[in-house]
């Protein structure tokens, strides 16, 4: 089911007499999803409102990532969470969409500094489990009202209901790019340099450390954005805060520094490999012990060391990995691999929150039913 208009896709909850399967452009499958009919959002298309001045977007959630991206390009603008492009890492098809950014909260490395998705958004309009159309947030900042339940569509993967429209503030482009690069730090060294960068006052955007990076050799990687002379002085400043832990060059090639970042975002070392993906949010200092203590595993440090993507032998057990985590008070989703219990099991408080969430909104129960999405 392809409905292409938010009153068709009502009618289509309402007359539904089975689970049904929550989909946008097809590329993020999601472990523990119920097999009942898929129903894709991807024919609701279209910006509706774009007002750069005003730096607002109002887009249906079936639109192309990419067609944002370059409608945001032309007025020098961007969405600043810089969502990741799942496919390569998932080996799926589709077209990445909108609506299925906001719906799992996707969020790319400039999380450190600018925020999630959940952030930007400023409001959203869905269908909900009984199939009533609900209108919550603005279209422009000075009119959001209800925040509370925007932020709460984010990250619900279509549980709560199914997203039609959604508002949302975007940025302006940097003028420059600059990124540090340091080759040879081990783990742990590398995160607590990383963890001093973002702890300085000069504005790091990005902060990622590859145990093998493109020569194989481990690199640490550390991007300031702004204006030219901004992005020259600080990392000079940079290179002398951090001389005590190796030597850091400045590389200031667009092309190179976009390259370098969409490495990090899309998760590029894991693309084509054998092995499950495993996404661990913990405290970065934590995250090279927790890897350590996993055989076989292969890290890809980001934010600073508090998201690690993991890829590990097929063998390993999920029990482990997720004990390892949970120790030390952090979470472990499973992106890719055989199962159907993606998300970490949650505390009782939280499980018992979620619960009434999903009854009030969806209380027969028929969206993505059997999913338990993150917090």
């Amino acid at each position: 089911m392809t409905p292409e208009t938010e009153a068709e896709l009502a009618t289509i909850i309402k007359e539904a007499d089975g689970p049904l399967r929550i989909e946008g452009g097809g590329t993020r499958p999601i472990g523990g999803a119920s097999n009942g009919a898929r129903l894709s959002t991807s024919a609701m298309t279209g910006i509706e409102l774009y007002e750069p001045g005003a730096l607002t977007l109002v887009v249906r959630t079936g639109t192309p990532l990419a067609e944002i991206e370059a409608t945001l390009e032309a007025e020098g603008q961007r969405l600043a969470f810089e969502p990741m492009d799942h496919r390569g890492l998932l080996d799926t098809n589709g077209t990445p969409t909108i609506g299925g950014v906001v719906a799992a909260n996707v969020s790319g490395p400039r999380r450190v500094q600018a925020g999630a998705c959940r952030d930007f958004l400023l409001g959203v309009r869905f269908v909900d489990g009984q199939g009533r159309i609900v209108r919550n947030g603005g279209r422009v900042m000075k009119n959001v009202t209800g925040y509370d339940m925007v932020k709460l569509m984010a990250g619900s993967y279509g549980t709560l209901g199914i997203l039609t429209e959604v508002a949302l503030k975007v940025l302006p482009r940097p003028r420059a790019t600059g990124v540090l690069l340091c080759e040879g730090l081990d783990d742990a060294t590398a995160i607590q340099v990383l963890c001093r960068a973002l702890g300085s006052p000069y504005e790091v955007s990005g902060a990622a450390h590859l145990q093998h990076g493109l020569d194989g050799a481990p690199m640490t990687m550390i991007r300031l954005e702004g204006f030219a002379d901004s992005v020259a002085y600080r990392a000079g400043e940079m290179q002398k805060l951090l001389a005590d832990s190796g030597t850091f060059t400045l590389e200031t090639d667009p092309d190179r520094t976009a390259a370098d970042w969409r490495h990090i975002r899309d998760v590029e070392p894991f693309h084509g490999r054998a092995g499950d993906v495993w996404r661990l949010s913990v405290k970065p200092t934590d995250a090279p012990g927790i890897v350590a203590a996993l055989p076989g595993a292969e890290a890809v440090y980001d934010w600073g060391g508090g998201l690690v993507w993991l890829l590990v032998p097929e063998d390993t057990g999920k029990t482990a990995i997720r004990q390892a985590v949970a120790q030390r008070g952090g979470h472990a989703t499973r992106v890719r691999g055989a199962g159907t219990d993606a998300f970490p099991p949650l505390p009782a408080p939280v499980a018992a929150l979620q619960a009434g969430l999903r009854r009030r909104f969806d209380p027969r129960g028929i969206l993505n039913p059997g999913l338990m999405a993150e917090a």
